[in-house]
């Protein structure tokens, strides 16, 4: 298979892991639009939601509430978006169904505009969250 999400869950290439299960990894998003955004996803390939069974959909959701207090109590986040493009008319760039975690602070605005962190920003994020 040519997913390269299943490649990071593979080893084939790196990932910022921060958790994972049997059934769901979560790393950082390589081109976050706020700090700490990461993507949910479950280890089996499924292009799609519609794919998923009740098992890793409620992976899935238990994640991201385990991620809310991870980026509130490690980066201070006060909110977050919880994000799903399902299929290419949505906008879904990688066929491999992945809730985007968007963690938001006090202030901050609501944009969705990617940012490109260098690779040690990033690296320096994720020894952060795993600390």
């Amino acid at each position: 298979m040519d997913c390269i999400f299943c490649k990071i869950i593979a080893g084939e290439i790196p990932g910022r892991t921060i958790f994972e299960n049997s059934l769901i990894t979560c790393f950082l998003d390589i081109a976050p639009v706020s700090k700490g955004h990461c993507l949910l996803i479950p280890k089996r390939h499924s292009d799609d939601l519609m794919g998923v069974d009740n098992a890793e959909a409620t992976a899935l959701i238990s994640g991201a509430q385990m991620l809310s207090k991870l980026m509130q109590d490690k980066l201070g986040s006060t909110g977050f978006n919880l994000g799903l493009n399902n299929g290419i008319s949505a906008g879904q760039d990688v066929m491999h169904v992945h809730f985007h975690f968007m963690p938001r602070y006090e202030g901050e605005g609501r944009e969705y505009i990617k940012t490109s962190p260098s690779q040690n920003d990033l690296d320096l994020l994720w020894k952060q969250l795993l600390s």
